[in-house]
């Protein structure tokens, strides 16, 4: 394999980023080291640090509370979030430490980035806007950077551009929050493939990110509403006629109370595919699979009363 040669002069940009990583990266494996000095080393071991203390010693936020992070949450979810809040389970623990690792793989490629040339700023810094506060993960070059760590599905969303019309997650709105408060308009998102260790760069249109404080103000009247807005997404049909919880629902804590009234007020039912539980909603064709619905039974008695904050 021929050496790539890694342009380090002149005035880099934003667009480039994942680019100039993977050639530093081939570099590196073809006998080119990268201009690692004591100075930048400790300034990475430094945020390594700081994010595995901020892991283990999190604040905790109010439940339902608005902060830049929640913006793209759907109004019924962030609803629920507030007067409805839900106790941590132990199968949690997987998701907490995907969120270590996560945090660990953003500085590394933040690291990596300043390797390159571009210019690291502004790592965790504070920006508000109309009282909602937030932390973004560093402008690089002068822009919003934020830092992903993504499954193959949702990486191949932000290679390619997919995710402006299937966004469950509301990044476009994390990312316009972020914007506001810093008063700059052309970031985007730093992703990299958990699984094989692909890296992009995915800079949306204007047109993709919503205006910041409209979404606020309408947040804000929805957490004021004594009974929940609309469901957050439509109900998926099924081959057999069945209709099943979109994924958008699917790992929302919620579910089994936003669809109580489902198959005629018994709640969700539950069935294991070969690769897979479906959540039905209405069941209009008994699934020949085994049904486990009674094994949730735990998770059902998180309803509790409504609580107001």
């Amino acid at each position: 394999m021929e050496n790539i040669k890694l342009e380090t002069t002149g005035q880099k940009r934003i667009d480039t980023i994942a680019t100039d990583i993977k050639k530093l990266v081939a570099g590196i494996s073809n006998g080119k080291p990268a201009n690692v000095t004591e100075e930048n080393m400790d300034k990475f071991l430094s945020n390594i640090k700081e994010a595995f203390n901020s892991w283990n010693n999190p604040i905790r936020e109010k439940d339902g509370k608005l902060r830049m992070s929640v913006l793209g949450k759907p109004p019924r979810q962030l609803w629920y979030d507030r007067f409805s809040p839900k106790k941590t389970k132990d199968y949690d623990a997987s998701l907490n430490i995907k969120f270590l690792y996560g945090h660990i793989l953003e500085h590394l490629l933040l690291y990596l980035a300043e390797l390159t040339g571009h210019k690291i700023a502004d790592q965790q810094k504070k920006v508000e806007i109309d009282n909602i506060k937030g932390h973004i993960d560093a402008t690089v070059d002068g822009e919003v950077c934020d830092v992903k760590s993504a499954s193959s599905f949702s990486f191949k969303k932000f290679k390619t551009g997919e995710l402006v019309g299937d966004d469950p997650f509301g990044y476009h709105a994390q990312l316009s929050g972020y914007e506001a408060g810093m008063g700059t308009n052309k970031g985007g998102f730093l992703v990299m493939d958990k699984s094989t260790g692909d890296v992009c760069f995915y800079k949306p249109d204007e047109l993709a990110k919503p205006n910041v404080p409209t979404l606020i103000k309408t947040l804000q009247d929805t957490l004021k509403r004594n009974s929940p807005p609309d469901r957050c997404y439509q109900l998926s049909e099924t081959k057999g006629g069945n209709k099943s919880l979109p994924i958008g629902c699917q790992f929302c804590a919620h579910k089994w109370e936003c669809y109580k009234d489902a198959n005629d007020g018994k709640g969700l039912r539950v069935f294991k595919y070969s690769n897979r539980y479906v959540y039905l909603a209405e069941v209009n064709r008994q699934p020949n699979v085994e049904e486990i619905t009674p094994n949730f039974s735990e998770e059902l008695k998180t309803y509790g009363k409504r609580k107001a904050i």
